[in-house]
């Protein structure tokens, strides 16, 4: 079920279609997620991310990039937040029994809980959120 806060971020008012942006993220072992008005960024963010690559001397595919960010999947949730995580991107990340939602705008992510538990330093934040998520999760089972 998508959180509350991101349900409002990605449909704002009833106007605005519950339709939810999936895709792989590009470096970290989790989905990410968006609003489809974010699509309107993309060669604007792709294009600054090339010209950083260049000024470090550093090679930039940057149709490759485009195809990595329009690589997504549409995926309708209802007004209380459910939706149906697609197979295929569940499995490339083995999300399974459970979801850590994190983030904010311009995207958040979709973690298996051990996944970014694996994660190093610099991550003990996010853990910690994972941790209270999961505890208020079993709350509500009991």
């Amino acid at each position: 079920m998508l959180p509350p806060s991101f349900r409002k971020a990605i449909a704002p008012t009833d106007d605005t279609p519950r339709k939810l942006c999936l895709a792989k993220h590009d470096r970290w072992p989790c989905l990410t997620g968006f609003a489809e008005s974010r699509t309107d960024l993309f060669e604007a963010q792709v294009t600054r991310e090339q010209d950083a690559a260049l000024k470090l001397g550093k090679e930039f595919d940057w149709e490759q990039r485009m195809a990595q960010l329009w690589s997504f999947q549409d995926v309708p949730f209802d007004s209380s937040g459910r939706f149906v995580l697609p197979e295929g991107l569940a499995s490339v990340c083995d999300l399974g029994e459970g979801i850590a939602f994190l983030g904010g705008s311009p995207f958040f992510t979709l973690w298996p809980p051990k996944a970014l538990f694996a994660m190093g330093t610099g991550w003990e934040g996010q853990q910690a959120v994972c941790r209270s998520q999961q505890a208020e999760a079993l709350g509500k089972r009991k």
